[in-house]
């Protein structure tokens, strides 16, 4: 994030307004629909601003040079169509410590004009770093369209109570549970239904705050949510609500930066989670922290790579969170498997040649000789490999052994879903230089003739696959 979405307080002083044409007038009306005290340098000479009655109180316009004009109690600088001046104007307010921003220029532009959904006391800004202001653009339009028209109207009604009910109720975590019940109860429904004056007579006639929230308090809970294989555009709808109203998140290690990105700022984040060969807390403290969070009232998020219950460990919890009595969910995540078959067009199953899947972990090489591999030699099964990476050596064994080819063709897919995402394919008996050749997981092996079907590497064509297979072949 290069810019910090921040909010200008435009009473605080004018904003100068540079420019000419259509660049300009566009400019114009943006500040002052937003209310700004605005002076105008009309490079062009052209005056006609198009300007309402109502406007005309709060634009100056302004005549002379504007890079000999007095800055003194101005809050902003904006050039739009201004040309050299416009880079001139940037140097000057810059020396000033003014913001400024040059239309369509970041390297002169100290601030960049969001994308605005305009709702009144709600405000939504759509930035994308001043690259590509039209997918900005189209963001907007999303968000308009999911907005209530009047949700404005309920940010300025709460707003006009909420120091008095603050005031009334000291601890946080119930304050905010009070507001939670106000904007998601009947209250905030009869200001967004236009109710205004029946929302503030039930609110006044609230008696105690505190019991007013705590008569909505939840009952401490578990969330087992999967958190997928690390794109953070692949969180289920319900996980995402799941983040957003948990008091306390458990995570794993493994879980992305752009994933905890999606929990509330105020929420608590615990790293429970550990890497292969390093320690960790253990799962039965995860067990009793989880447990004990959730019995103090708390709203609790166990979230985790992938699928709870996939190599998660999640039965584990459910089994404990069980015999503690306490009330548990699941909200299933695409698991690394599913995740990595369709980054790189891997067909898990296809018609009369692979029926069925097998999936296994195998953390390290012992772990590999605790599989029965008789049960996986036939070639219509894909066998997918969780955590197979240092364990490769002794997959490949173990399917040696039990009379698999070792011209089985297998892939490596390592960080699946993820901008960094690599897989290398071959086969089985090349499996070791393979892992190698991904530097470093988390990984999954898929064996099986389903990856000559195998679409883009990222870096290479579908020809180029076909023909790697046809190389490791002879």
């Amino acid at each position: 994030m290069r810019f910090l979405p921040v909010f200008l307080d435009l009473k605080a002083g004018p904003v100068v307004l540079i420019g000419a044409g259509e660049l300009l007038r566009a400019k114009l009306r943006v500040l002052a629909a937003a209310g700004a005290r605005i002076r105008v340098y009309a490079l062009d000479g052209d005056q006609d601003l198009g300007l309402s009655f109502d406007d005309t109180a709060r634009i100056e316009i302004a005549t002379g040079d504007p890079l000999a004009s007095d800055l003194a109690g101005v809050i902003a600088v904006v050039c739009a169509g201004a040309g050299d001046i416009g880079v001139a104007m940037s140097a000057r307010a810059k020396s000033l410590g003014l913001p400024v921003n040059v239309m369509d220029d970041l390297e002169h532009s100290s601030f960049i004009f969001p994308a605005i959904v305009d709702r009144g006391d709600v405000v939504v800004a759509v930035g994308t770093g001043g690259t590509s202001p039209v997918v900005a653009r189209r963001l907007r339009e999303k968000i308009e369209v999911l907005l209530p028209a009047r949700i404005g109207e309920l940010a300025e009604f709460v707003g006009g109570f909420r120091k008095s009910i603050n005031e009334r109720i000291a601890e946080f975590p119930l304050r905010r549970r009070f507001w939670e019940r106000v904007i998601d109860g009947p209250i905030g429904a009869a200001v967004l239904a236009g109710r205004k004056g029946e929302a503030d007579a039930t609110l006044r006639a609230i008696s105690d705050p505190s019991d007013f929230a705590r008569a909505d308090k939840p009952e401490g809970s578990v969330a087992l949510v999967g958190a997928g294989p690390g794109d953070p555009d692949l969180l289920t709808i319900k996980a995402l609500r799941a983040l957003q109203d948990a008091d306390i998140v458990f995570h794993d290690e493994l879980v992305p930066g752009e994933i905890l990105d999606r929990i509330r700022r105020d929420t608590t984040r615990v790293a429970v989670g550990r890497r292969v060969g390093k320690p960790g807390i253990g799962q039965g403290a995860i067990n009793k922290r989880m447990i004990e969070a959730a019995r103090a009232g708390q709203r609790v998020v166990r979230l985790k790579g992938g699928d709870p219950l996939v190599f998660g460990r999640g039965g584990e919890e459910v089994e404990a969170l069980r015999a503690a009595g306490v009330a548990y969910s699941i909200i299933p995540g695409i698991t690394a498997g599913l995740g990595g078959a369709a980054d790189f067009e891997v067909p898990l199953t296809y018609r009369h040649e692979a029926t069925r899947i097998t999936f296994l972990t195998a953390h390290k090489a012992r772990d590999a000789e605790t599989v029965d591999w008789s049960t996986l030699t036939d070639t219509k099964m894909t066998v997918v490999v969780y955590m197979g990476m240092t364990a490769a050596p002794a997959v490949r064994a173990g399917l040696f052994a039990a009379g698999r080819s070792p011209e089985t063709p297998v892939g490596v897919f390592a960080r699946v879903t993820r901008p960094d995402a690599q897989g290398a394919i071959g086969m089985l008996r090349d499996l070791p230089e393979l892992v190698r050749q991904t530097h470093g997981g988390p990984a999954i092996l898929i064996i099986g003739d389903v990856i000559r079907h195998a679409g883009s590497l990222r870096r290479q064509t579908p020809k180029q696959i076909i023909s790697d297979l046809l190389d490791a072949a002879e």
